[in-house]
């Protein structure tokens, strides 16, 4: 979708017009769902905090700015839902272990063929072994193309710092994976 036409449609949006609301959701979800795969390795919490997203995308879009790209907006979104996810987690983690020391219990986890079908799995869990400060730099650069000082800015980090962790990453990704070769970038494809 061009840039003019997507202002349109933002336009619709911000008058509260749901079926444009719908087109934005329908040509943005593939990316943005691929991107939370990458980042949340919990299955369970995908779903709802997809929805966290395009809800948050609903709520906020009058304060998107057209002058600045919508994906790197959008971006933004996405990265804060999922900071915000983390430190609920890491909430509910901690009351969880301490009701774990009182009792026993047991977790069904179910796997959803879809995800499956959506991302390549060997890929998947050798980036889901980088810590999330590696794993986003690498994300936000070789799956959304963004530029080092695109990522410092969606980040609020120094540009060195995201050169740093892409380094890093590169190198434990490296050791990990038969997939990058050394002295060699290469684009991550999901399959």
């Amino acid at each position: 979708m061009q840039e003019i036409e997507l202002q349109s449609w933002i336009e619709r949006i911000r008058e509260g017009d749901q079926s444009a609301f719908q087109v934005i959701y329908e040509w943005t979800f593939p990316e943005i769902y691929r991107s939370v795969v990458f980042l949340i390795s919990d299955k369970q919490e995908i779903e709802d905090l997809m929805n966290e997203i395009y809800f948050q995308l609903w709520k906020s879009i009058s304060n998107y700015d057209s002058r600045r790209p919508f994906r790197f907006w959008l971006h933004g979104i996405v990265l804060k839902q999922i900071q915000k996810w983390r430190t609920q987690r890491w909430r509910r983690f901690r009351i969880f272990e301490k009701k774990r020391l009182l009792e026993v219990e047991e977790h069904l986890f179910s796997d959803r063929p879809v995800l499956a079908a959506e991302t390549h799995q060997e890929m998947l869990s050798i980036v889901h072994q980088l810590s999330y400060k590696l794993r986003i730099v690498i994300i936000l650069r070789y799956y959304h193309d963004y530029a080092f000082d695109e990522i410092a800015e969606l980040l609020e980090i120094p540009q060195g710092t995201v050169k740093s962790r892409h380094h890093t990453a590169l190198g434990k990704l490296r050791e990990l994976s038969p997939y990058f070769e050394q002295g060699k970038e290469q684009k991550l494809y999901v399959h």
